[in-house]
């Protein structure tokens, strides 16, 4: 008797802005004292998406101390935003890849 396979849970595409601090290897300028990315992360949920960005970046010696979600791209066009074409490129590339893409990473000076 073979079991039917789970069911396939839809993956959606989060926008996440992850502030990271210092940490040795990190990658950042050298007088800055953390940074802002720009992510966007595929998952199931948000939590999955975060989860995801989160072990990602560690991976890649960051130092993530806090992430914002602001949504998939539908709630994002709801809520009023515009989304640009490069924005959506970026988005479609992180679903079909099943990954995190790092759009856009600003420094941060005291």
């Amino acid at each position: 008797m073979s079991e039917d396979p789970k069911p396939r849970r839809t993956q959606h595409v989060y926008t996440l802005v992850v502030e990271v601090g210092r940490k040795a290897g990190d990658g950042l300028p050298d007088k800055a004292t953390g940074a802002a990315l720009l992510c966007y992360a595929s998952g199931v949920d948000e939590a999955e998406a975060v989860r995801e960005t989160v072990a990602i970046l560690k991976q890649a010696d960051l130092a993530p101390l806090d992430v914002t979600g602001h949504g998939t791209r539908e709630e994002r066009m709801e809520a009023g935003e515009e989304i640009d074409e490069d924005e959506v490129a970026l988005m479609q590339r992180a679903a079909q890849e099943n990954a995190v893409i790092v759009a856009q990473m600003t420094p941060f000076y005291d």
